[in-house]
This record gives C-alpha cells, structure tokens and sequence, in this order.
C-alpha cells in the first residue's frame, strides 16, 4: 500500500494491472487516481467491504480494459513462466465462456490419451514487475515470505522484482536452517525498501490485521467520485504519518 500511495503521488499512468489472483483497494486505488489503463485478474473486490468501487464504473463506463482470468489460470501462467515454457495445460476452464474470448489459450487434444480428452493450454505470463509487501528483507537483498509460495511464483516469472518489508534483519536469511525454506533469494529481488506498517489498512500475518473500520471508510467514500478525491487528499496526498492509525 506504501507503494501504491507513492505511485498514485508519482501520477504514473497507463499501468497495467495483473491481480495473482485477485485484486483489491491497491487496485481500486490506482484506478480511482487514474493510473490504470488495464487490469488482468479473476477478480476486483474489497472483500467483506464490498464491491471495489472505482473499478466497477470504470469498467462500466469503458475507462478501462478489463481482461478476464480465473484464479487457477492466473497461477498456471505464471507457473509456465517459472519452468521456462511457453504454455501450461489446464483443465477446469474447459465449458466456460473464456475459452471462446481468450485468442490467447487453446483447447488441444491430450496427445497421451487415445479416447476423446480435451485440455486447455494457458499461455504463459511474464510480468514487467512485481510488487508486494513481506514482513523480512535482510542485509544481502534476500526476502522472507513464509508459507506464501506464490510470492516466489511471481518474483520467478518477473523480470523484475520490487518489496517493501516490514523489517530489515542483518546478515543473510538463507543461512538460517529455520528461515531459509520462506526465503525468495536476492537473485530475484531488484528492488528492496523498508515500510514499516507498509501494507496498512492490509494486514500482514502474526503483526497486524487488515483493518476493517478503515476499509469500510474507504468503501463508503469511493462511492462517488468527490468522496473518492476527498480519501486521496486525507490518506494519499498528505503525509503517511499523519494518516497511520495511533
């Protein structure tokens, strides 16, 4: 979130957003400031907050392209990216609408099954950049993720590859039995910067919870366009201290 206030604050435009699987108030974000000119996603959602409001007239209104996936195919692209191939098969799309839009997935034959058995071949993703937030970099560049793996998925398939953590630890995670499992190596790192409280009002496991009085805030004001301007001046445009709950 530090870095979608930041960009929101560069008035970058004609980004292109892919959601792995999903996006949220990052995304509404960017869309309301008018940096968006594409999202790639399964999903646009604030959750229990409802619909993601800038998304959904913009996308109404045609200000945006929108480009529909579903969760398993966002992952599976990525994945051939990270194996180094060009495709990967898949098969719960198959009868949907999406493999009639998609010019860019096809329905083969399983080449190793002589009865009827047809699959859907995902092309591959290769995103420009990646950027999330995690709760550890350290001195040699390295990040730990923990248990959430598609982390390490998107920073493989990336050609490059920015975090904000929470904390920045001394010496080299990788060298830690106990660490090293969660650790996406600094190989695949191009960027690193502390934010403490980063992903605010997200939440990141075992310190902070997403929090939910903030994000109704924001749902309730993105309605309209004044309320929406009016979140940017108090939450994005002015200085990140002031903003950050006590």
């Amino acid at each position: 979130m530090d870095a979608v206030r930041a960009l929101i604050q560069r008035k970058i435009k004609n980004l292109r957003l892919l959601g792995v699987p999903v996006l949220g108030m990052s995304a509404d974000l960017l869309i309301g400031a008018g940096c968006v000119a594409e999202v790639h996603s399964s999903a646009v959602s604030l959750g229990e907050a409802g619909l993601a409001p800038r998304f959904t007239e913009a996308a109404e209104r045609g200000e945006i392209k929108v480009v529909d996936y579903t969760c398993p195919a966002v992952h599976t692209a990525l994945q051939a990216t990270e194996k180094g191939v060009p495709f990967m098969p898949l098969r719960g799309v198959l009868g949907s609408d999406l493999t009639r839009e998609r010019a860019d997935w096809q329905v083969a034959q399983n080449p190793f099954s002589a009865a009827k058995d047809p699959i859907l071949l995902v092309s591959a993703i290769v995103p420009d950049v990646a950027l999330f937030h995690a709760r550890w970099g350290d001195g040699a560049g390295n990040v730990w993720v923990g248990r959430r793996r598609e982390l390490a998925t998107i920073a493989h398939a990336a050609r490059n590859t920015y975090v904000t953590v929470e904390e920045l630890r001394p010496g080299d995670m990788l060298e830690d039995e106990l660490l090293a499992p969660g650790v996406i190596a600094s190989t695949y790192i191009s960027g690193l910067a502390r934010a403490e409280r980063g992903a605010w009002p997200l939440g990141v496991a075992d310190l902070y919870g997403i929090d939910d009085a903030h994000l109704t805030l924001y749902a309730k004001a993105a309605r309209t366009r004044e309320g929406f301007e009016q979140y940017l001046g108090e939450f994005v445009w002015q200085s990140r201290k002031s903003s950050l709950p006590a």
